[in-house]
């Protein structure tokens, strides 16, 4: 397949995956975006990164982004050329809001955009970023947008369920300046959990996903996010986090680990005071709220 395009431009935003008992099933997308652009050249790849991970992030053909346009090239059988790339970073790194999943999302839309748009369907973009992201909690809400709940079938291929995002249900995040690893978080987790604990989840996962879907009352959020299957058992890679989402639940707010941690997700407006008292102990808050619009093609041409 011959490229369409040699100048492409496209975003994808942040995810919060899990959501209380939702483990790897249940995500969300954030209204923070990374934004990134590509020309494809003759010769060696180049990448100027802004913003998140701009001293520590590859800038050549190791970068995460380049190796998934390369994937997606490969994908449609399309030439390989050089690609002069810039990555806005604005979704923190090892934070748990999803930047891996972000930038593998962001490397097959640019592939797709290269090809021109009819070349890769959106489906195929997040069969391709679930294959490469091991499962489809983050990979969904990055391609699609809304609330998503995802699953895959013994064959491999990936589905998900897409809402909008519920009237009435805000989306904060507070984000610490450390990182965690989520391959050592994950370490943390048991091979196996008593059935009780299962049968727990289960009841609130179905609560939480009635309630994204604006079937039950978001009153009954606080019963919706509780969860026993990996917040408490991941708690000692991270006790600053489990600490904070232990004492804003205490104040009545619905307050998960966002997807592997360091970040705490609020499903909550947050007080002028709550918020200072977060900032004062090294938190960064935002509150963008959870975004409709998942990934995208901004801009895409060929030069004259």
């Amino acid at each position: 397949m011959r490229l369409t395009n040699d100048f492409v431009r496209v975003r994808v935003p942040a995810t919060s995956a899990n959501i209380g008992p939702g483990f790897d099933h249940a995500g969300m997308a954030l209204r923070i975006f990374d934004e990134v652009e590509i020309r494809a050249v003759v010769g060696d790849t180049l990448v100027q990164v802004i913003g998140h991970g701009s001293d520590t992030v590859p800038t050549g053909e190791d970068n995460l982004i380049v190796r998934s346009v390369r994937r997606g090239l490969d994908y449609l059988d399309a030439s390989q050329v050089g690609l002069h790339m810039i990555a806005r970073n604005r979704i923190p790194h090892g934070s748990g809001l999803g930047s891996s999943a972000a930038a593998i999302v962001a490397g097959l839309m640019l592939a797709r955009g290269l090809a021109g748009e009819d070349s890769m369907t959106m489906d195929e973009v997040f069969q391709l970023a679930t294959q490469a992201e091991g499962h489809p909690d983050n990979a969904a809400p990055a391609v699609f947008g809304g609330v998503t709940f995802s699953w895959m079938k013994e064959s491999g291929t990936a589905h998900s369920i897409v809402l909008p995002p519920p009237s009435g249900i805000n989306a904060c995040v507070l984000t610490p300046k450390f990182s965690v690893s989520t391959s050592e978080v994950r370490a943390a987790l048991p091979d196996q959990v008593p059935h009780v604990d299962a049968r727990f989840n289960l009841a609130r996962a179905s609560l939480l996903s009635l309630i994204m879907a604006g079937v039950a009352s978001p009153e009954y959020l606080m019963d919706a996010t509780e969860d026993r299957l990996h917040q408490a058992q991941r708690a000692s890679a991270m006790p600053a986090t489990y600490d904070l989402v232990q004492y804003l639940r205490g104040r009545g707010l619905p307050a998960v680990v966002s997807g592997a941690g360091p970040t705490v997700l609020v499903l909550a407006e947050l007080d002028p005071v709550m918020r200072e008292e977060a900032q004062a102990a090294g938190w960064t808050v935002k509150c963008p709220g959870i975004s409709a619009e998942g990934a995208s093609i901004l801009e895409a041409s060929r030069s004259n």
